[in-house]
């Protein structure tokens, strides 16, 4: 593995990015928890700005490294600014709750900030210079280094959410949830592959439902240029021995299990390794 910077600078020290050579590029959006000094004020409370991170995902997906994948994360929090949200302000989902680019509630719609303490359009123009573009600067570099290199790449984007959200999705969230924006991200053969891991894991799965695909699976999957993107949206009880319905703050986030995490580990190593698989055979 290669922690270099990528080419054109220094990484700001909040961003990640973990080099391999095989096809894929495992980005880690949602698991950051920092808040950095200024950006906290006004905030109702630290946790319910950290209450919707993708809890110990990154923790989750350790063994990707071992598998020659890129990772990339950010320590931020998804307060400050959203990664996977479109920074033009449209909504990935018309007609459906969901947060914006800084978000000023929480998926349960609790307020984030005390009245008139949310981010303005400055600050929340200056967050994308500092935060989002970054990101989305170094994936968008690490695949142009791959590409150089394969054939096809497999851009696989890695999220969680508690099962039970009623204001964002009605009933209990299957185990997995594959995005790739019906289709359009990646090849067919990429997502049948992935839902086939899926079926043989015993877990529970469904191919855009409510979850499609954020900004970033539908900003970069191309497959007509040979990259391919596709998100995975994990229900934390798969991973975690999480209470369905509410929580509360001396309870969540529930602490990481190997043990009770072993089983969804393994099916996400056959993912991937169902990812890298499809990468090769493109060649």
């Amino acid at each position: 593995m290669n922690d270099d910077p990528a080419p054109g600078g220094a990484q700001p020290p909040w961003l990640a990015v973990s080099r391999g050579e095989a096809p894929l590029i495992v980005s880690l959006p949602h698991t950051g928890i920092e808040i950095p000094p200024g950006y906290e004020r006004g905030l109702v409370s630290p946790w319910l700005a950290r209450k919707d991170a993708d809890w110990w995902i990154d923790r989750l997906y350790a063994f990707a490294a071992d598998l020659g994948a890129t990772v990339v994360h950010t320590a931020i929090s998804r307060t400050v600014v959203d990664v996977n949200r479109d920074p033009s302000g449209a909504s990935l989902y018309p007609g459906q709750a969901t947060t914006e680019l800084c978000p000023t509630t929480t998926f349960d719609g609790e307020p984030l900030y005390a009245p008139g303490a949310a981010p303005t359009g400055e600050s929340v123009a200056q967050r994308r210079a500092l935060f989002f573009d970054p990101y989305h600067k170094a994936l968008r570099a690490e695949i142009d280094r791959l590409r150089a290199r394969h054939p096809a790449v497999v851009v696989y984007d890695a999220h969680s959410i508690r099962s039970e959200i009623p204001r964002l999705f009605a009933g209990t969230l299957p185990h997995f949830n594959i995005g790739t924006n019906g289709g359009l991200t990646c090849a067919p053969r990429l997502s049948d592959a992935v839902e086939s891991a899926c079926a043989d894991s015993g877990f529970t799965f469904v191919a855009n439902g409510r979850f499609k695909g954020g900004y970033i699976t539908r900003s970069l999957g191309r497959p007509d240029a040979g990259v391919h993107a596709i998100q995975m949206e994990l229900a934390c009880r798969g991973y975690m021995p999480e209470v369905p319905g509410p929580v509360r703050e001396d309870a969540w986030p529930v602490p990481y299990d190997e043990a009770y995490a072993e089983p969804m580990r393994a099916a996400l190593a056959r993912i991937l390794e169902a990812c890298l698989a499809f990468a090769a055979a493109e060649a």
